[in-house]
Parts: C-alpha cells; sequence; structure tokens
C-alpha cells in the first residue's frame, strides 16, 4: 500500500510540473530574450547608473555579479552585527562576528545554512530586510549564471553573454517575486503563520507558561522553497507546524522547489531552438530524482530494529503529520534542489537512507539542481558526455553547433573537481589540526561511523551550497562557522567563473548548422550515457568516507 501512495503522490508532481512546464518554460525565456524593459525596471538602472542596452563579456558579468555579492555580505553582516539598533529586532542581541559572516555568506551564496536557532537569534528586520532579500537576489543570480551560459552556446560569435544587472532585475521581478506572492497567498490558506506579533505567552495544559512565536513567516516561506533557498524561519524549519501546518502544504512546498528547476530545461531548449536537448535534459533530472526517492523510500520503509518494526517504518524523526513518503519525497527534493530546507530530521534516517540524501548531493544536485545552478551544472556535465561521446564514436565533438575542444574540457574538469576538493579539503583540515579535531569531536551527537557521516554532511552540505544538515553536529563554533562560510562563497562563486568562462568560449564561436555527421546526443542512449557520468565522476572520490560512514553503520 505504501508503495501505491509512493507512485500515487510521483505520477500527482509528474502531472503538476508537466502543466506548467511549457507556459512556465517559455515565460522565462522570453523574459530574457525580450528587448522590453517595465518602467519600474528602467527606473532602478538609472538609480543604479546602469545602461541596460550595453551587453557584457563573461569577464564583465562575473565583476558585475562578483561586486554585487560583495555588496550584499556586507550589507547582511551589518545588518546581524547591529541587529539591536534595528526595529523588530525582538530584543535579540547581536550576531556574534564568526556567526554573522557564516549567515552572511550561506544566504549571499544562496545555501542558507544556518548554524543557529532562528526565532531565537533573529528578529524580524533581519529576517525581512536581510535574509529573505538575498533569498531573492541570490536565486536570481544563479539563474543568470544559467541563462547566461545558454546564450553563450546559443549566440553566433558575439563575443557577449548579455547583462547581468538586467538578468538580475527581470528575474526578480518578473518571475521569483509574482511567485512568491502567490506561493505565500497559498500558504496563508493553508494555515502558514503571517503576523508581527512577536513571542506570545499562553499557559499550558500544565499549568506553565509558554512562549509561541510568530512572525511574517508565510512570505518568507514561499521565496524559501521558489529559490531552493532552505532557510527556515524556525530552527524546526519545514517540520514546524507554523511553516509546514499539513500533509497538502507539505507536498505544495515540494511542488515549489521542483517547479523552476524542471521548466528550466524548457527555457534552454527555447532560447537555443532545440526542444529535443530540453527533453533530453528534463528525462535525465526526472530519472535521477526519481532513482534518488525511491532508493530513500526503500531504505526507510524497511528499517531494521525492534522500534522501526512496531512502527512499520523507521519513523524516528519524522513527523507523523507527513510519514514516511511526505519524508523522503521532501528529502529526495532538498537534496536535490540546493534546497536545504528539511521537514525531518536527516541525521535519524537509517544508515543508508542518510547515504542516498549525502549521494544526492555528492553527484552535483543536478535532479534537478537548484535555481538556475542545477541547469549550469548538468549543462556542464553534457558538454564533458559529449566530448567522450565523440571519443567514442571517433567523431568531432560537437555540442549545438560548438565545437569541444581542450579549452573547454580543461574548463569542465576543474568545474568538477571544485565541490569535492573543498568538502573533503576542508574536512580533512579540521580532523588534522588537534584542537580543533577535539572541540569538533565533543560536538558530535553520535560517535563511530554515524559521527563521521555527521562531518562528511556537513562539509559537503557547504560546498555544494546545499545547506541543509544532519543534525547532531555543534556548527556554532568559531572555527566550523568561518570555515564552513569560506567553503560555502568558494564553493559557489568558483563554478560560477568557471561557467561563464566556459559561456565565454562558446560565445565567440560560429554556430555550426546542423549536419548529419553530427553526434547522436537526442536519443535515449545519451540519457543513459550521462546518468552514468554524473556518477563516476563524482561518487568515486567520496567511496572512502561513505565506507567509513553511512555504509559502516548501514552494513554493521
Amino acid at each position: 500500500m505504501e508503495w501505491l501512495f509512493a507512485v500515487a503522490a510521483l505520477l500527482t508532481l509528474a502531472l503538476v510540473l508537466g502543466v506548467f512546464y511549457r507556459p512556465l518554460g517559455d515565460y522565462m525565456a522570453w523574459v530574457y530574450t525580450t528587448a522590453k524593459d517595465w518602467r519600474v525596471e528602467r527606473v532602478l538602472y538609472r538609480l543604479a547608473g546602469v545602461d541596460a542596452r550595453v551587453q557584457q563579456s563573461w569577464k564583465e558579468y562575473l565583476r558585475a555579479l562578483l561586486a554585487f555579492s560583495a555588496v550584499g555580505l556586507v550589507l547582511l553582516f551589518l545588518l546581524e552585527v547591529l541587529q539591536p539598533m534595528l526595529p523588530f529586532s525582538l530584543g535579540h542581541p547581536p550576531l556574534s562576528l564568526d556567526l554573522a559572516f557564516n549567515t552572511a555568506a550561506s544566504f549571499v551564496a544562496n545555501t542558507n545554512w544556518q548554524a543557529y536557532a532562528p526565532e531565537q537569534t533573529v528578529g524580524f528586520a533581519v529576517q525581512m530586510l536581510g535574509l529573505s532579500v538575498q533569498m531573492f537576489v541570490s536565486a536570481a543570480a544563479g539563474m543568470a549564471v544559467a541563462i547566461a551560459l545558454v546564450r553563450g552556446m546559443a549566440s553566433r560569435r558575439t563575443g557577449t553573454l548579455g547583462n547581468f544587472w538586467v538578468d538580475l532585475v527581470r528575474t526578480t521581478l518578473r518571475i521569483l517575486l509574482p511567485l512568491s506572492i502567490i506561493a505565500a497567498l497559498v500558504f496563508i490558506v493553508g494555515g502558514v503563520v503571517q503576523n508581527f506579533s512577536g513571542f506570545t505567552s499562553v499557559a499550558t495544559v500544565s499549568g506553565g507558561i509558554q512562549s509561541i512565536p510568530g512572525g511574517p513567516v508565510a512570505s518568507q516561506e514561499a521565496i524559501k522553497m521558489l529559490g531552493t533557498n532552505g532557510g527556515g524561519f524556525f530552527n524546526a524549519n519545514s517540520a514546524h507546524p507554523f511553516e509546514n501546518p499539513t500533509a497538502w502544504t507539505n507536498i505544495f512546498q515540494v511542488f515549489l522547489l521542483l517547479l523552476i528547476p524542471f521548466a528550466l530545461p524548457r527555457t534552454f531548449a527555447t532560447m537555443v531552438d532545440d526542444q529535443r536537448m530540453g527533453y533530453v535534459l528534463l528525462a535525465t533530472m526526472s530519472i535521477l530524482f526519481v532513482s534518488v526517492f525511491v532508493a530513500l523510500t526503500a531504505f526507510e520503509l524497511a528499517g531494521a530494529g525492534a522500534a522501526p518494526t512496531l512502527a512499520g517504518a523507521a519513523m524516528e524523526g519524522k513527523e507523523q503529520r507527513f510519514g514516511i513518503l511526505g519524508s523522503t519525497l521532501f528529502g529526495a527534493a532538498t537534496t536535490g534542489t540546493s534546497g536545504g530546507a528539511a521537514n525531518s530530521l536527516h541525521s535519524s534516517y537509517t544508515a543508508l537512507g542518510g547515504m542516498v540524501l549525502m549521494l544526492n548531493m555528492m553527484i552535483g544536485e543536478v535532479s534537478p539542481g537548484g535555481v538556475g545552478a542545477g541547469l549550469y551544472a548538468i549543462l556542464v556535465l553534457i558538454v564533458l558526455a559529449t566530448f567522450l561521446t565523440g571519443l567514442h564514436l571517433g567523431r568531432a565533438p560537437v555540442f549545438l553547433g560548438k565545437r569541444l575542444g581542450t579549452q573547454q574540457i580543461k574548463i569542465v574538469s576543474v568545474f568538477i573537481l571544485v565541490m569535492p576538493a573543498l568538502a573533503l579539503g576542508g574536512a580533512t583540515l579540521t580532523l588534522a589540526i588537534p584542537p580543533i579535531r577535539a572541540q569538533m569531536l565533543a560536538g558530535l551527537g553520535h560517535t563511530g561511523p554515524h559521527g563521521v557521516s555527521e562531518i562528511v554532511y556537513a562539509f559537503v552540505s557547504a560546498a555544494i551550497n546545499n545547506g541543509s544538515a544532519f543534525a547532531g553536529l555543534d556548527a556554532n563554533t568559531p572555527w566550523l562557522n568561518v570555515t564552513l562560510g569560506i567553503i560555502i562563497l568558494l564553493g559557489r562563486f568558483i563554478p560560477i567563473t568557471l561557467v561563464l568562462a566556459l559561456a565565454g568560449t562558446f560565445a565567440v564561436q560560429e554556430r555550426a548548422l546542423t549536419t548529419v555527421g553530427e553526434l547522436p546526443l537526442r536519443h535515449p542512449q545519451f540519457v543513459a550515457f550521462l546518468i552514468a557520468v554524473i556518477a563516476l565522476m563524482a561518487l568515486p572520490m567520496f567511496v572512502p568516507y561513505l565506507l567509513v560512514g553511512p555504509l559502516a553503520e548501514g552494513l554493521g
């Protein structure tokens, strides 16, 4: 019966996402290709001193993005350390310098790793002026980078990728903001809190006093999911009844996580005028997502031990409101989209179920990936798969009329190595310094293999800009706040730099016409080969850590 419900849930999601695939994808393609600016956009360009008609090279596009992100980092940091001076601070003190840096880096990089309990740490001003604003613009920046890569692939020797400021403003005002308003209204109807009441003291049944937090939750929840951000208004995140009250709001949150990432292949296909290649992307993302959900659900339904047997499944750390399927569906979506949100405790999953969550991040989050980040990541991997296909078939590798040579493959190779180098390098450095290692081990919720899993999950989550936590690890220490913050920034902006450089190499090429001898990329065989490349390029580097972590725990 559980598997019937699982199939029904997948079919429901597929149907709704399928309905939005074409109209939303084509609408986003129009947003990025129309020559007309809205009046409010022209006002913003004038105030910022931006000429919307200027087309930027990849280096100019990158400089604009880095400058904008740096300013956002500084402003958010200042809001956090000056919190007591702000209205609606709810009496919260300023954040420590290391925690403020970690939080600012995390939200600017669309990671939203939270080493603190939000309702006990930040007031409404920081939530709305700082965190929510970054949820919009960091997501918009990721989408802008993806569109810049698409333009490079579609261009004909222009050497330019568009204008970052135009892409940023249009993404925010024309896509994310209207969708968030609609989603917030749906959340309010579903019972998500939206007020400015602060803390309300109530008498409990036992005669005690409990403080119930309120706040503008629904508005933040909308962009948290649509932008695949993940920063919770409450410490319990989407397991909190004020953020996620019912089973239908739970599946609505999953839908919002997947909506834009699954529509972007259509945007790509429309902009490059190749719908069949868009279906290749969509099929690859869908197969990976379904595979992760099925594996995760199977491990949680078959949880070993007396307690899971009595409960009928591994229910530890999961909400009764959502059950196994509501939890595993959410888990597959959030670790596959850089969402970072959680409606269950990932550390309480079975050992092999927890490993699946890790693997979903380790393959590069392309199932379907975060807004923008998932599209540009899978396009980078397609470049590699196309090159390898050309070697196997003895043909010159060409993708969308653009030749692939040593320059492109070098960029792709470095892109693939960034995340594992940051994750494993950061974890190794932390464990190699005796006093830091002692502090970290003391802050673990578990010892042995499960403790290894907590450490690996944290560093992988930071490096891939996911932001979800395995929990059990006390990450609010000066070393981890600074180290994870640096890894988050490097894990965001090094890949973006490489993606824009790759786009630049395509933008200077002429787009050749399709020929009979072009590589057969628009077939199921290439989808299978692409999935194999994704797995083989990412997973072997993490095998040693998996052997001493979740595999050791699960098989033991």
